[in-house]
């Protein structure tokens, strides 16, 4: 498992800044971009979020069977449209055993909301909580830009679940990739 590092910088990054929504919780300084990268600088500037892609620890044999039947490919060229949406959920949440946490999961049908949309919108969980970092979830999700309103309804489809009654911190942060002509300006 490799780190994955999350920079916001005032200038450059292969992602341009679209929008940036605190839909709840604290907020976070806006940056112009976001760049990506498995290795760290010591002191970028801006805000830098690090996560790890993990196993799936909510998904049962069968379901992982279904996400790999129809899986969504990140760095495709058509998705050029890209939302990092940190995510930290209440101590209530924490305190529960792993098959509570499980069931609120199951009656919430995460998994069932996030195959509707595949392979069209393509995600990658990366969990930080363990780590120290102020969010205990980063999702990354790329998709292309006509599928912009099936993403939004991906995300308020989630965000109306009963697990989302646990997250007391969330920035939907919107991006799209920044092409080789502006990155040569």
């Amino acid at each position: 498992m490799k780190m994955k590092h999350f920079f916001g910088k005032p200038d450059g990054g292969e992602w341009r800044v679209t929008a940036q929504t605190v839909l709840c919780g604290e907020a976070i300084a806006h940056m112009p971009y976001i760049a990506t990268s498995y290795d760290a600088p010591l002191h970028p500037p801006g805000w830098r979020f690090s996560g790890v892609s993990s196993h799936l620890r909510y998904t049962t044999n069968d379901e992982r069977g279904r996400l790999n039947q129809n899986p969504g490919i990140l760095g495709r060229a058509a998705a050029t449209c890209a939302a990092l949406i940190p995510i930290r959920k209440n101590e209530a949440w924490w305190s529960m055993a792993q098959d509570e946490r499980r069931a609120i999961y199951a009656r919430s049908v995460h998994l069932e909301i996030g195959l509707d949309y595949l392979p069209e919108i393509a995600r990658q969980l990366f969990h930080s909580r363990d780590a120290g970092e102020p969010f205990d979830f980063l999702t990354w999700f790329e998709f292309p830009p006509e599928a912009t309103d099936r993403f939004d309804d991906l995300v308020g489809r989630l965000r109306a679940t009963e697990e989302w009654q646990y997250v007391d911190r969330e920035i939907d942060i919107r991006l799209t990739r920044i092409n080789e002509e502006e990155a040569e300006e």
